[in-house]
C-alpha cells in the first residue's frame, strides 16, 4: 500500500524539499519552507482501489435559476453582471485608503434594505465599534447588517454552515484569517489559499455571496498566489488617485457576467456614490481654446466613455527629454512619437513630453492614439482643438489610421453630450456603412494616415490657423 509522504515547499519559489530547511538555496530566502499539502494528504499514486463513478447529466436542468440579488446600486450591478449570483465568491482588491471596506459596507447595507436576509460583515482588521464608527459616517447605523470580529476560519465556517444562514457575507481581509492546523503565520501564501478554499466551498454549500477583500502588492497586483484569483468567481479592481475624488470599480474576472466592465464612483463625506453620466461628469472642467487638449471617444467595458487627453511639451537641454505619462501606456507614447517624427517629420526629440488622462482614469485601448497625437500636435504648434470635436482610431507604425470596434456607440454618446464633429478612420464615411441617424448629424472627418491629420485645417477655434503651420 502507498503511503503519503511529507515534502516542503519555499512559499517563495516553490522549491521542494523531502525535510524542512530553514534556508532555500534556489532563491536564498529564510523561513519560507512550509509542509506541502497537497503531498502531505495526496497518496503517492492511485491503488487498485476503485472509485465512485461520476453522473453526467444533460445541459437543460429541470430547476430553474435562482434570480439574482440585486443591490439597487446601479454602477455596482452593472459591474457584476446585473445583480449577485447566490453562492457566488467575490475577490475585491484595491490600494489602501481606496475605499474597499466604505464600499462594501454600503453594498451589505443596500442588499439588506432591497432584499431582506441576514447580511453578516466580519472584519479581521478593525474591531466592532471601529466598523460602527464607520457606518455611523455612512449614515447606517439603522440598518440590520450583522457585525463580528473574527480571524479563525474554522470559527467562521462553524458559525456560516446553517441552513438560510446568511444571504450576503463580507470578510475583510482574507490576508488576517488563519487556519489552526497549519503550521504558518496568517497572510502567508499557504494560509490564504487554503482559508478562501474553505470559504468558498461554504458559499457555495449555503448558497449566499461572499466578499473576501484581498491586499494589494507594491505593483499594484492582488496579493497571494495566483491560484486566488482562479478559486473565486469573481474577481473586482478599485483604480483611482488619492488626489482625484473618483473611484473605478472595474471587473478583471466574472463567470457570470463581462469581464473588463467598470462602474463609476465618486468619493463623498457621505461614502461612495455613484456617477450616472461619467462622460459628462468627467468633461465638466473641460477649459475651451486651450492648445494640448483633445477628447477621446472610448469605450470602457460594454458602455461608451468620453475622456479628456492633455499633452504638454516644452523644449529642454537634457540629453534625454522626459517621457512622463500618467493613465495611459508609457510604451505607446513612445510609439506614436516615434510616428510623428519618422513619418510626418515633426520633430519632438528635443521635447519634454507629459501627457494626462484627467480625471484619474486609465486607458487600455489602442483606439486612443488617434486622441493622444491631436493632443500632441496641438500642443507643439500652440494651435487649439474644437471643444465639439472627439477622435478616435489606432495608429499603426506606417502612419496610417486603422479602424476600432463599437464605432457607432462611441459616435452617438458624444452626440448626445453635444459634440458636433469628430476625427475617425476612414472606413466609417464609406457609403455602404451602417450609421445611425445620430451619427450622420455630425459633422464626421475621415483619415487613412497622420499626414491628413496635419493638413486637416478645421480642427482649431473659430481662428483661421491650420492644425499645422506650413
Amino acid at each position: 500500500m502507498n503511503k503519503s509522504r511529507t515534502s516542503y515547499k519555499c512559499s517563495k519559489c516553490n522549491a521542494q524539499r523531502s525535510t524542512w530547511s530553514g534556508h532555500c538555496d534556489i532563491c536564498d530566502s529564510w523561513n519560507t519552507y512550509e509542509v506541502d499539502l497537497n503531498s502531505d494528504v495526496t497518496p503517492k499514486g492511485l491503488t487498485k482501489k476503485r472509485g465512485r463513478e461520476v453522473t453526467f447529466v444533460g445541459l437543460k436542468g429541470e430547476k430553474e435559476f435562482i434570480p439574482r440579488i440585486k443591490s439597487h446600486i446601479e454602477e455596482f450591478d452593472r459591474v457584476c453582471g446585473g445583480g449577485l449570483v447566490p453562492g457566488s465568491a467575490i475577490l475585491v482588491g484595491g490600494d489602501p485608503g481606496i475605499g474597499k471596506s466604505t464600499f462594501l459596507l454600503q453594498v451589505s447595507a443596500a442588499v439588506d434594505k432591497n432584499r431582506g436576509g441576514r447580511c453578516l460583515y466580519i472584519s479581521g482588521e478593525e474591531a466592532i465599534d471601529q466598523v460602527r464608527m464607520r457606518a455611523k459616517r455612512l449614515g447606517l447605523e439603522g440598518t440590520n447588517v450583522e457585525l463580528a470580529s473574527a480571524t479563525n476560519v474554522r470559527d467562521i465556517i462553524t458559525s456560516l454552515d446553517r441552513d438560510h444562514s446568511a444571504v450576503l457575507v463580507v470578510i475583510d481581509s482574507v490576508q488576517t484569517l488563519y487556519i489552526d492546523n497549519l503550521d504558518a503565520a496568517p497572510g502567508s501564501l499557504t494560509q490564504v489559499k487554503t482559508s478562501t478554499q474553505e470559504l468558498t466551498r461554504i458559499c457555495k454549500k449555503r448558497g449566499f455571496s461572499l466578499f473576501l477583500v484581498s491586499h494589494v502588492t507594491k505593483e499594484g497586483n492582488i496579493a497571494g498566489p495566483k491560484t486566488l484569483e482562479h478559486l473565486v468567481d469573481c474577481v473586482l479592481y478599485f483604480e483611482g488617485e488619492r488626489g482625484h475624488q473618483f473611484r473605478i470599480l472595474r471587473t478583471i474576472k466574472n463567470r457570470f457576467g463581462p469581464s473588463d466592465e467598470i462602474g463609476v464612483f465618486e468619493m463623498t463625506d457621505t461614502g461612495l456614490t455613484e456617477v450616472s453620466n461619467p462622460s459628462k461628469m468627467f468633461l465638466r472642467h473641460r477649459e475651451n481654446d486651450v492648445s494640448g487638449s483633445s477628447v477621446f471617444a472610448g469605450i470602457e467595458g460594454s458602455r461608451p466613455m468620453l475622456m479628456e487627453i492633455q499633452a504638454l511639451t516644452a523644449p529642454t537641454n537634457l540629453g534625454t527629454p522626459r517621457r512622463a505619462v500618467v493613465g495611459w501606456d508609457a510604451n505607446r507614447l513612445a510609439m506614436i512619437i516615434a510616428v510623428l517624427e519618422a513619418r510626418c517629420g515633426i520633430l519632438i526629440r528635443d521635447q519634454d513630453v507629459y501627457l494626462n488622462v484627467a480625471g484619474g482614469l486609465r486607458i487600455k485601448e489602442p483606439a486612443a492614439d488617434l486622441a493622444v497625437a491631436i493632443a500632441l500636435i496641438s500642443s507643439i504648434t500652440g494651435n487649439s482643438v474644437s471643444s465639439n470635436l472627439i477622435a478616435f482610431g489606432e495608429i499603426g507604425l506606417s502612419g496610417e489610421i486603422r479602424p476600432v470596434n463599437q464605432t457607432n456607440i462611441r459616435l452617438k454618446e458624444a452626440s448626445k453630450l453635444g459634440f458636433t464633429g469628430a476625427i475617425c478612420p476612414l472606413e466609417l464615411t464609406n457609403k455602404n456603412s451602417k450609421t445611425s441617424e445620430a451619427n450622420l448629424a455630425m459633422d464626421i472627418t475621415s483619415i487613412n494616415h497622420l499626414d491628413d491629420l496635419i493638413k486637416y485645417n478645421n480642427i482649431c477655434n473659430s481662428s483661421n490657423k491650420t492644425f499645422i503651420e506650413d
